[in-house]
């Protein structure tokens, strides 16, 4: 014997309670299971037990939004200084994809980037000085699209990962006034 669970929430449980009492009153016997369930959903401010069935499903299957990794987001920050520059390449390759998203998130939307300016942005958002190797990993992970002869690059506009607003709130980056 399977048992469903519903929870009802009442938010003004004197007008439940004035609503129930007056159902009651309407009636010459007291109901059965059934019409209970439904003046109760009734009262709560339902058309009847199965639309208050229906909402309560309908609100159990909402997918929790998911978490961000916050010790991922502490180890990739690691890599940041204090203006959000990227002080080296993460050797572990499940740290890089943040890091690129991280520079991915300054690209302007819908801007096309000439081979000169990413290669300036990239070298002053990275300090190590391997700008190539950033804008292969942008475009190989599908961060961004160059031309087939390398002189234009673009974003793409993606959703980015659950991590990226709090590693950009945790590395603290300014932004650039030029």
């Amino acid at each position: 014997m399977s048992r469903e669970t519903h929870a009802l929430t009442i938010v003004d449980l004197s007008a439940f309670a004035r609503a129930l009492r007056e159902a009651l009153l309407q009636r010459e016997a007291l109901p059965g299971h059934v019409e209970m369930l439904n003046l109760l959903s009734k009262s709560a401010g339902y058309k009847n037990y199965q639309h208050f069935r229906a909402e309560s499903d309908a609100a159990e299957q909402v997918p929790a939004a998911p978490k961000a990794d916050s010790e991922l987001i502490e180890r990739v920050a690691r890599h940041f200084d204090e203006r959000g520059v990227l002080m080296r390449w993460p050797a572990k390759n499940s740290l890089q994809p943040l890091c690129l998203w991280a520079l991915w998130s300054r690209m302007e939307a819908g801007r096309v980037y000439s081979d000169a300016e990413m290669t300036a942005l990239l070298t002053a958002w990275a300090s190590f000085g391997d700008h190539a190797l950033l804008r292969r990993a942008l475009v190989s992970l599908g961060y961004a699209i160059r031309s087939k002869d390398g002189r234009i690059y673009q974003r793409i506009e993606q959703k980015p990962p659950v991590e990226l607003s709090p590693l950009l709130r945790r590395v603290r980056r300014v932004e650039e006034t030029a």
